[in-house]
């Protein structure tokens, strides 16, 4: 099951980079945050869950680790024929076959997963890319577009939806329509992106006579966190022990939107969580109304929680927060 995971994450990071490669030159931040944040992602899906229960034969004792990717297809496809029902193994049956640029059939199986979940962005997103390989041209047709456009109907901050979505209206000689839909993503991407990405759209709003326009001003939006010790708590873990600060999506995935790294000397501490201390580009702290907020102290320094990490109580507070939110270790 390890090494299926991991064939299953350099998949989407090959795929990825692949069919992101014409944005490199101009977003290399938004590429390598896409392909970094989708290869995490399948690792951490299947590390978490393994295999979707439905994929699992019942009467099986064991499950064979696939020799090669071929294997690992066809395994999956064998599964999938017996529960089509799958989203997640027609995501990643998807994945599989673009890395094997069998374009075609990548395209049908991410259709196969848009009919089971057709309001989900990512599967959305997904199916509109293969659909765009599959057509040799590189050019969203109606279908793509309507599948990327329905995907930013139900998450407006999804920034491969935008990205990709732009693309498509640009090629299609919609450059001012182009220009618009990229105009958000402005606020969510960092600097350095954001840079190249503003030539992007003003040169599409060049095209379409538009006037250029300038970046907009720094966010200061965000979450002031407050992090103490209980009176009288004391410790014997040295003083550079990681201390990490997190928000995170309430009854959500553990992964954070927000998180930072100090040592456990700084306490008390204020720190001030904002889009830019988010490990995933698609979810940011600003596109919520209300986050989990938690300190943990990790005499291991590792992200992922351990055995003999200490927690704070989580805090739920709407956002965006009146006063600062104020956490306790050591109760």
């Amino acid at each position: 099951m390890v090494v299926f995971a991991l064939i299953a994450a350099v998949i989407a990071v090959a795929v990825l980079a692949w069919v992101l490669r014409p944005m490199w030159a101009h977003s290399r931040g938004f590429v390598i945050a896409t392909v970094v944040l989708l290869g995490l992602g399948t690792a951490v899906l299947y590390g978490l869950l393994g295999t979707p229960a439905g994929l699992r034969d019942a009467n099986a004792s064991r499950i064979d680790t696939p020799r090669d990717i071929d294997e690992a297809v066809a395994d999956l496809r064998a599964a999938l024929a017996r529960d089509p029902g799958q989203v997640e193994g027609w995501m990643l049956l998807g994945r599989a076959l673009l890395g094997q640029e069998k374009y075609t059939e990548a395209a049908d199986a991410f259709a196969h997963a848009v009919k089971l979940q057709p309001d989900h962005p990512e599967v959305l997103v997904s199916a509109a890319q293969a659909r765009m390989l599959a057509a040799g041209s590189g050019q969203a047709d109606a279908t793509a577009i309507q599948w990327l456009q329905h995907a930013l109907a139900v998450q407006p901050e999804h920034q491969r939806a935008r990205w990709f979505l732009g693309v498509a209206q640009r090629q299609a000689g919609q450059p001012g329509d182009a220009a618009a839909t990229w105009a958000p993503l402005l606020a969510q991407v960092d600097g350095g992106t954001q840079a190249s990405l503003l030539a992007q759209i003003n040169a599409a709003r060049a095209e379409a006579g538009q006037p250029p326009i300038a970046a907009p001003p720094p966010s200061r939006s965000g979450l002031a966190v407050e992090v103490s010790a209980a009176p009288g708590w004391r410790t014997r873990l040295p003083d550079d022990t990681t201390v990490f600060v997190i928000a995170r999506i309430p009854d959500g995935p553990p992964m954070p939107v927000a998180v930072e790294k100090h040592t456990l000397s700084e306490l008390p501490l204020t720190v001030h969580l904002d889009d830019g201390d988010s490990p995933m580009p698609t979810a940011k702290l600003s596109a919520l109304g209300e986050v989990e907020v938690i300190a943990r102290i990790s005499p291991s320094g590792n992200a992922m929680p351990q055995e003999g990490d200490i927690t704070s109580a989580p805090v739920r507070v709407k956002l965006p927060a009146d006063a600062p939110v104020r956490l306790t270790v050591g109760e």
